[in-house]
């Protein structure tokens, strides 16, 4: 069974890719609020690398669909100064991995300014970033390193799976008055160049529609085992349930959708039905996610869990180059299915 969040009184059967669920819902905000703005490397007459805001350049014109030069420091900074002024800007960061030479920007002055006003200046700014592995792109393209943001206090972070969360949560974090990282993984973006993925486009309703911040999704209802895990991995985590289930093991899937905040409560409930829990994670294991997660069900109700928990992870070392190396790092669904039969056996 797949639980969505597709209103009832949607009509529609258009089906968008997630990419172009992304463009629709940048492109709705800056048709309703003026202050929106995309800035960002390749942002304009190319679109973005993975397709995230095809098209804008040509619809709203260069002044509010900003390419820039390579300095992440600069346009960060930018939109920072231009969230405080009252602006919503929307920037890009291209890859995630390259936050380190901007962390500054992102980490002292995005995340602490409201702070260390005492509350009395926002900075209602999206920073969207492309985020994980499996296309043989390096140590220096592959992280996906939500739990790095998540760890740091004073932003928002949501990591959307579907085209249906894509366009919902981007409206979200436009609209939100704090700083919030959007992070979409390139597997899930349904771009031709890449892997076929069928979960990668989906019904979108073409109307104005947000998906709450901080609600994470049960986008498989089940009752022997509770498998706790977000982005590209919710399709590997739906794939391998389904064919766990004709081996008669029903697992329940829970999407995250944010990291920051977390749904605590949506865990809890889950693991107090199936008193198992599988944690799938494409971030790095140690001092990450799933240990949050783990500490989630000790610190609320340790006697939840009748056996010991798991975690598929990526190890801690540099994601590879070489891709038989990289997929034996990554969370695939050989290595999910493995875990989940030792849960049960």
């Amino acid at each position: 069974m797949v639980v969505t969040d597709i209103p009832k009184s949607s009509s529609t059967s258009r089906k968008l890719t997630t990419s172009k669920a992304m463009v629709e819902a940048i492109a709705l905000m800056m048709e309703r609020d003026s202050s929106v703005f995309v800035i960002g490397e390749d942002v304009g007459a190319y679109g973005g690398i993975f397709s995230s805001t095809t098209g804008l350049l040509e619809r709203f014109g260069p002044d509010r669909i900003i390419d820039t030069p390579i300095s992440e420091t600069a346009f960060i900074g930018l939109g920072t100064g231009a969230a405080v002024e009252g602006m919503r800007p929307i920037v890009e960061l291209m890859f995630v991995d390259f936050f380190g030479v901007a962390m500054d920007q992102i980490y002292n002055h995005m995340a602490k300014i409201h702070f260390e006003s005492g509350g009395s200046v926002k900075v209602p700014m999206v920073l969207m970033t492309a985020v994980g592995g499996g296309y043989s792109d390096g140590a220096q393209h592959s992280q996906c390193l939500w739990g790095t943001f998540a760890h740091l206090p004073g932003m928002k972070v949501v990591v959307p799976s579907s085209p249906y969360d894509a366009k919902g949560l981007m409206i979200s974090a436009i609209e939100d008055d704090n700083p919030v990282i959007y992070m979409f993984h390139k597997g899930i973006m349904g771009l031709p160049w890449m892997a076929k993925n069928s979960y990668a486009i989906d019904v979108v309703p073409e109307e104005y529609y947000s998906v709450p911040i901080g609600k994470a999704s049960v986008v498989r209802s089940g009752k022997d085992l509770t498998i706790v895990t977000l982005s590209l991995s919710v399709h590997h985590c739906l794939d391998v349930a389904e064919e766990a289930s004709r081996s008669g093991i029903d697992c329940e899937v829970i999407d995250l959708r944010s990291l920051v905040p977390l749904d605590r409560q949506t865990i809890l409930e889950s693991v107090a039905k199936t008193n198992k829990l599988l944690v799938v994670d494409e971030d790095y294991q140690s001092f990450g996610l799933s240990g949050e997660i783990a500490a989630v069900i000790v610190e609320s109700d340790p006697t939840l869990l009748k056996s010991p928990m798991k975690r598929v992870c990526v190890p801690d070392v540099p994601i590879p180059y070489a891709r038989s190396l990289e997929y034996a790092v990554l969370p695939s669904q050989a290595r999910i299915m493995d875990a989940i039969r030792q849960m049960v056996s």
